[in-house]
């Protein structure tokens, strides 16, 4: 039993419309539509009030949707791991680009170039998005940014709801334009980046987001082995764990985290990037991606 069949059959047992679920969610009808159709994926419950909306609406016990979720996620995933990733969109490319420092940008411009979606490439989008995301999850139930945001894009709240609840389930191999015009572009003002430690400074937009600058570096940390509960939960399930070597099991213990715990998938997820040779060269050993 998945979400979709759960929130279908309780629609028809309280005689609720789609619309009416939408409303409660606070999104748009079609976006329900695409959910109970399976057209969309549905989004991770860590990101995301709308379980929380619609469960109360159709009266369901605590958590039962987002865990259906979670369920129904891992297995999408995993399917989704066994494709071969694909290149970023060239306009989301340049978009990129544009925001780059203009004493970097032809330099950063020559690697991308040299390297189509390399190391560097990779880096440099996934880190952003980061930036954007943590941004966009705390201003979800902010209704005044949420309609400042709207107005820039010519979308009703409830539309950028949606757009909101989408973006901040991609990810470098699957961001789309429309990502990068409704967040990247109105969001950052500038990017730049120190070639020789990998560390970013992020100049954000003082009338969307809080502050008016991110830095992430490159950190090691002296955090003892095992004390992370998503990695226990990852390490025991032997349908996401399979069989990992040492080296693997000793990097996922090495990750360090600020804020929210990782779940069990996150561990998942970050050993397909581990195990996924375009993702590291062999000139730059040891260093971690960043957190």
């Amino acid at each position: 039993m998945d979400v979709c069949l759960v929130i279908r059959e309780r629609l028809a047992r309280l005689g609720l419309e789609q619309k009416d679920l939408a409303a409660a969610a606070e999104v748009t009808e079609s976006y329900i539509s695409q959910l109970l159709t399976r057209k969309k994926l549905p989004p991770a419950p860590d990101r995301t009030d709308i379980y929380e909306k619609m469960g109360e609406f159709l009266k369901l016990s605590s958590g039962k949707l987002a865990k259906l979720a979670e369920l129904q996620r891992r297995a999408e995933l995993k399917k989704g791991f066994e494709d071969p990733p694909t290149p970023l969109l060239e306009e989301v490319r340049e978009l990129v680009l544009r925001k780059c420092t203009p004493e970097k940008q032809r330099e950063i411009r020559a690697i991308f170039e040299r390297q189509p979606f390399g190391e560097l490439e990779r880096l440099v989008t996934q880190k952003l998005l980061d930036v954007l995301k943590r941004i966009a999850r705390e201003e979800l139930k902010n209704e005044k940014w949420l309609g400042s945001v709207a107005r820039v894009s010519g979308r009703s709240y409830k539309q950028m709801r949606v757009m909101i609840l989408e973006f901040l389930d991609t990810d470098v191999f699957h961001v789309s334009l429309e990502n990068c015009v409704s967040f990247l572009d109105p969001l950052i003002d500038s990017w730049d980046i120190d070639l020789a430690t990998f560390s970013m400074n992020v100049v954000l937009n003082r009338r969307f987001a809080p502050g008016h600058s991110k830095r992430l570096d490159f950190v090691e940390s002296d955090r003892p082995f095992g004390d992370e509960p998503g990695l226990n939960a990852f390490l025991k399930d032997a349908s996401l764990c399979g069989n990992l070597s040492k080296d693997e099991i000793e990097f996922l213990q090495r990750l360090s985290f600020k804020g929210k715990r990782p779940t069990p998938l996150y561990y998942y997820r970050e050993l397909q990037n581990l195990r996924d040779p375009l993702h590291f060269s062999a000139s730059t050993p040891g260093r971690k991606a960043i957190r």
